[in-house]
């Protein structure tokens, strides 16, 4: 059983290390969901993460995982005789395609292999051929420790497909990788807090912009958890549909704030370096997963190129130094192996994590 007084220190990608003064704010004395002091709560809440996400449209605070909104985005944005266009690179990616087929929508499949980016070029293409009234994209794929050219991908689409909806899954990016919503022109953007803000899991931070709002007007079915409707009505209040995790978003408000003090293209820049530091202990000793110009500042899938027993290893520092790191993803378990990088780690705790690991493979 796991010693709940001395935790075990997180380099998975997710639920990332989380400091006690964040945990505190967890157990702060609750508030009543429909009075003006949690209002005054959500309302300093959605105006930092606006400043965050770089947006005037619309911040929605959701209770639950970030699957929930591959299901808002889907149900609330695209009709059932719509087609959207799913891009796969990637176990997290993959499964927003399956989630889109769930939701009785009909899905065109755009594969690339794993480790592989989903480029401007591959979208254009798919674009050019058909009419799609979406395309979801994933900023940074979990599994492969692979960042989209996302950037490249939207100032195309701006000009060329400017009617086409774009969803985007930032789950392992927003906050650690650069995001600035409305000039990117994209529809609805997500992530679960317990990476980059580095809260525990159990919440998400959803943007969704004005167009994404106006055509959930027509699409019927839209659902009750996850209606963009409701969200906006309750929004003008301060509020939210249905009864809000309080304690996540009292300490979303203080992460907020944290981040906002040391600045974005700070927070930014510092995890570039710490995503420069493990590559390059990564090239050293092992591999990269994916193309370097393709590798994430938020986290690094290692290539196992001396067949080392990740799970042994993973086993013996966490019975040695409390501490544990990631295994490889789905099919790539054991070829790979993935260190966290995002939120509150610091290059000091990478370098002690690096340095264990070294020991255990001599």
């Amino acid at each position: 059983m796991t010693d709940w007084k001395n935790p075990p220190k997180l380099f998975i990608p997710g639920p990332v290390h989380v400091l006690p003064e964040v945990l505190q704010q967890l157990a702060r004395p609750t508030l009543g969901h429909r009075g003006k002091e949690y209002s005054q709560l959500q309302k300093e809440t959605v105006s930092m993460l606006k400043q965050i996400l770089s947006t005037e449209q619309n911040v929605f605070l959701v209770s639950s995982s970030a699957s929930g909104i591959w299901e808002a985005s889907i149900r609330n944005c695209v009709k059932k005789d719509e087609t959207v266009l799913c891009t796969m690179c990637g176990a997290f990616s993959d499964k927003w395609a399956s989630v889109a087929k769930s939701c009785g929508r009909q899905v065109d499949e755009m594969k690339v292999d794993w480790g592989k980016p989903t480029t401007t070029e591959l979208i254009d293409k798919a674009l050019s051929a058909k009419k799609y009234a979406a395309v979801t994209l994933v900023y940074n794929e979990t599994s492969t420790g692979l960042t989209n050219p996302v950037y490249e991908i939207s100032e195309m689409m701006k000009k060329k497909y400017p009617d086409v909806l774009v969803f985007v899954d930032a789950v392992s990016g927003m906050v650690g990788l650069p995001m600035h919503f409305d000039q990117l022109g994209w529809d609805v953007v997500f992530a679960s807090v317990q990476k980059a803000f580095a809260i525990p899991p159990g919440f998400t931070v959803a943007a969704v912009s004005n167009r994404a709002l106006e055509k959930s007007k027509s699409v019927p079915e839209r659902g009750y958890y996850f209606d963009f409707q409701s969200f906006a009505k309750s929004a003008e209040k301060d509020q939210t549909p249905t009864t809000p995790a309080v304690p996540h978003i009292m300490a979303l408000h203080y992460q907020c704030t944290r981040l906002l003090a040391e600045g974005m293209e700070n927070v930014w820049a510092r995890h570039k370096k710490m995503g420069e530091f493990v590559r390059s202990w990564a090239k050293e000793h092992f591999d990269v997963f994916c193309e370097e110009k393709y590798a994430s500042n938020t986290l690094t899938t290692v290539k196992n190129t001396r067949n080392i027993e990740v799970g042994a290893v993973i086993k013996s520092l966490q019975e040695k130094h409390n501490t544990i790191f990631g295994n490889g993803y789905g099919k790539l378990k054991n070829e790979t192996f993935r260190i966290a990088h995002m939120g509150d780690i610091t290059l000091d705790d990478l370098k002690q994590l690096l340095g264990w690991i070294e020991e255990e493979i001599k």
